[in-house]
């Protein structure tokens, strides 16, 4: 019976699920060597097994999962209204998802592709207050039912209006909408800010996770 996964996409870390406690020993002997196994994402209890088997290694990231529940829109909204990114907006997209990337300690190198690729599938929503983009939020394409809200971002002079509250509600809203039967999002634990406007539209806590790297 299969008890647990480990994916490997490199140059991501490589990410445990479902793993049980006694697979961890196992699991080191035959990948904690490995040139490859420079980062590992797993829930909180495994990674810790991990970091205590794995010396070199560091917390480099906590995250929380998310699922949406009762979804809770904002009231009142914030001025404005949402609208699906087109490709007039590429330009700005791009700028906001690498600073997304920035934010959040992630490559730059795909800013361009998820861009072109969720203007396509018109799964990049924007919050719009007086016809200036204000806010963004992506959703990913749906997989067994499931979609998760990606991109959430908005640029530093716009926060602080209820603008990315509003623009969270929309996208999990359109994923309903499509038909997810799941809808999902992670957050950093280091950003108060971001858990608790999810907090507030709806999303309920499932499971706290760790990313370890190998140091430098």
């Amino acid at each position: 019976a299969v008890a647990g996964t480990l994916v490997r996409t490199p140059p991501h870390a490589a990410l445990l699920n479902a793993v049980p406690p006694e697979a961890v020993g196992p699991l080191v002997e035959a990948l904690g060597a490995g040139p490859g196994l420079d980062g590992v994402d797993a829930d909180q209890d495994i990674a810790a097994l991990l970091a205590a088997r794995l010396p070199g290694y560091r917390t480099e990231q906590e995250q929380r999962l998310y699922r949406l529940g009762t979804l809770l829109p904002p009231s009142p909204a914030p001025e404005g209204r949402a609208r699906a990114a087109t490709r007039a907006d590429r330009a700005l997209l791009v700028a906001w998802v690498e600073g997304f990337a920035d934010a959040t300690g992630q490559s730059k190198s795909s800013a361009a592709w998820l861009v072109d690729e969720g203007t396509e599938r018109g799964s990049l929503t924007l919050w719009e207050s007086g016809g200036t983009p204000v806010a963004l939020a992506g959703r990913s394409r749906m997989l067994a039912g499931t979609v998760r809200v990606t991109l959430v971002y908005t640029p530093p002079e716009f926060r602080g209006r209820g603008y990315g509250a509003a623009v969270t509600a929309e996208a999990s809203r359109a994923a309903r909408a499509e038909g997810a039967a799941e809808v999902l999002l992670f957050a950093d634990l280091a950003n108060p800010t971001s858990n608790g406007v999810y907090l507030r539209v709806g999303y309920e806590p499932v499971a706290d996770r760790l990313l370890l790297r190998r140091n430098p």
